[in-house]
């Protein structure tokens, strides 16, 4: 952060008198613990906080700190609008543009406060006083680390802070396997683990806690894993009635995707799902190396993300949206090579 922009920002948090901490739609470990730890962090300063999350998020999540806490919008959207209209600051966390909020959209367009963004994704809408923008960085949570750090506030992280953002930069890297993973990610790690933290059960709490249903989820997902050689390519399709039969859950499917890419030779991956409830497909894309699902997913299916992690939706039916991938993916046949 610019020395301008942490002034400005102490100055927004000090004159606030309500505060609200916001985070994408679909909330995944790093959107959760970058707002309950940005939550556990202003409530030191005595501020009148709400955390409000657009849709629910995975249960293997709600034992972070606080949780509880939390206003879930689409079930509670009268009180949600009043907490938004109201507020005199708004932060955005882990997002880049308000669309990214759903059904929230149009309260936070709407709203008369300051924001102030905290975010890794590329190309940042321009509406926060101030833009807390990184995309080197493997997580929100880590930014929100380095955030604490500018406002030197740095002794302020006690073991609770410390287990949110262990969790979201956890999650994001993929348990610290990614490209995004720095040195100065690992020093991050180092100094939440002093603070006390039991590392090693934060990992089962998020990653061994599956559901039968999960599990038998997951087999079908690789059952129904379709691999295109000559470009290097891998997908799997899970339809309507697939997550139905297995009463999926939000989050079940999450890092489903990295078992596509993780075959030899494959350089790009993606997950297709069938949302019937909001009747659209629902995509997730990884890659290895230089090919950007980021760029691929903003040109063909108005998403986005980072270079090798980014999602999408597409209004098309199930198969011509699979149809319409495959038909896309010559063009950068040089690209997979």
């Amino acid at each position: 952060m610019k020395e301008k922009d942490i002034q400005k920002t102490k100055s927004a948090i000090q004159n606030a008198d309500n505060i609200v901490i916001t985070c994408h739609k679909g909330p995944d470990g790093d959107a959760v613990g970058s707002t309950m730890a940005l939550y556990l962090y202003l409530k030191k300063k005595d501020k009148n906080i709400q955390v409000i999350v657009p849709n629910n998020f995975p249960d293997f999540l709600k034992w972070i700190p606080k949780t509880d806490t939390i206003l879930i919008y689409d079930e509670n959207i009268e009180e949600a609008n009043t907490h938004i209209e109201s507020a005199d600051l708004i932060f955005s966390l882990d997002y880049n543009a308000l669309h990214r909020t759903g059904m929230m959209q149009d309260a936070l367009k709407n709203a008369t406060a300051n924001f102030i963004m905290i975010d890794h994704h590329q190309q940042p809408d321009d509406y926060a006083i101030v833009t807390y923008s990184d995309t080197s960085i493997c997580s929100t949570c880590q930014m929100v680390y380095h955030f604490i750090d500018y406002l030197e506030d740095i002794n302020l992280i006690d073991t609770d802070i410390a287990q949110c953002i262990y969790t979201g930069i956890m999650t994001d890297t993929g348990s610290f396997r990614f490209r995004s993973t720095t040195s100065t990610t690992h020093r991050v790690i180092a100094n939440l683990i002093d603070t006390g933290i039991d590392n090693a059960k934060i990992h089962q709490n998020v990653y061994d806690s599956n559901s039968y249903n999960r599990l038998q989820l997951l087999g079908l997902s690789l059952t129904n894993l379709k691999v295109i050689p000559e470009l290097n390519t891998a997908y799997i399709t899970l339809s309507a009635k697939e997550l139905q039969k297995f009463n999926a859950q939000k989050g079940d499917t999450e890092g489903v995707v990295n078992y596509a890419l993780s075959l030899k030779g494959i350089k790009l991956a993606v997950i297709f799902k069938e949302d019937a409830n909001e009747n659209l497909i629902k995509m997730s894309f990884r890659s290895k190396g230089n090919f950007s699902v980021n760029e691929f997913a903003r040109t063909h299916f108005n998403g986005g993300g980072h270079t090798n992690a980014a999602g999408a939706v597409s209004d098309l039916s199930f198969q011509d949206t699979i149809t319409k991938f495959i038909s896309i993916l010559p063009t950068y046949k040089n690209e997979l090579k």
